[in-house]
């Protein structure tokens, strides 16, 4: 019983932050199956994926209907990822746990340093503005090509989708500010854009890990997606209602304090 309440309330948690903020509760979702719910590296990478593509589906119908989502753009990133969410799912299925937790406590190191970052500085990353029908490339009437752009746009979209595959991590706190530099979008789109991202990614780096005979435990990642599910949704809801500032504030610290016991423990596994 105690399980399956620490499983709704770190639902909770993730949930809201891919709601309101675009991102970041997708790091949280391993270490919650891993030290909460007692699942193995490799059950909890694969687990998390089933929890934040069904989240950020739903969240980004959600954003979509709020018009904040740009489904096209979205969909279109999330496709140029599959290439490196296919090669980073099956390095995972080829490493040891010990170095694969290892792995996610940088990854964690990382993202709360950049979210420190962010929220010291109190703003968001600022791209070039464009206008949300300037495509990259066109082929008709004639071919035109921002080469350097769509190249930026490749990059980035192939390591989104290497983090996802190998981490089981939606990679929203790469994709918000990659979308905004990137592609250019006005903030506001941006978070519900990465929504639909996550979803795609997430669909396509969970299909190569069917049948490698790693299962999670199934009626826990249940409890943790739903619950999810239910807080994303009002997450987005609220998005445009409530202090996104003070919201990352307090997430940030939370994903600080989950950076360093996760990788406090990472580093006794590896001895």
């Amino acid at each position: 019983m105690l399980t399956l309440v620490l499983a709704g309330g770190a639902g909770a948690l993730i949930g809201l932050s891919l709601g309101a903020l675009g991102g970041g509760g997708s790091v949280l979702a391993v270490p919650v199956l891993v030290h909460l719910l007692g699942q193995s590296p490799a059950q909890a990478t694969t687990g998390s994926l089933v929890v934040v593509g069904v989240t950020s589906l739903l969240a980004a119908v959600t954003a979509h209907r709020a018009g904040t989502a740009l489904v096209g753009r979205g969909v279109v990133f999330g496709f140029l990822a599959v290439a490196g969410a296919t090669v980073g799912s099956l390095a995972a299925a080829r490493v040891p746990e010990a170095v694969l937790m290892a792995a996610f406590a940088t990854l964690l190191l990382l993202v709360s340093g950049l979210m420190v970052v962010r929220t010291v500085q109190h703003r968001a990353p600022e791209g070039p503005r464009v206008g949300l029908d300037d495509p990259i490339i066109t082929f008709w009437p004639t071919f035109t090509c921002r080469c350097p752009r769509a190249l930026q746009v490749l990059v980035t979209a192939t390591a989104v989708g290497l983090l996802t595959g190998f981490l089981g991590v939606g990679g929203g706190f790469l994709v918000v500010p990659a979308l905004v530099l990137a592609l250019g979008l006005d903030p506001r789109f941006a978070a519900g854009t990465s929504l639909v991202v996550i979803t795609v990614v997430s669909a396509a780096a969970l299909a190569v890990r069917t049948g490698s005979g790693v299962a999670p435990d199934w009626p826990l990642v249940a409890v943790l997606t739903v619950v999810s599910t239910l807080a994303a949704v009002a997450g987005a809801r609220l998005a445009a209602r409530i202090d996104a500032r003070r919201l990352s504030a307090a997430f940030t610290a939370l994903v600080v304090t989950v950076a360093l016991l996760t990788t406090a423990q990472a580093a006794l596994a590896l001895r």
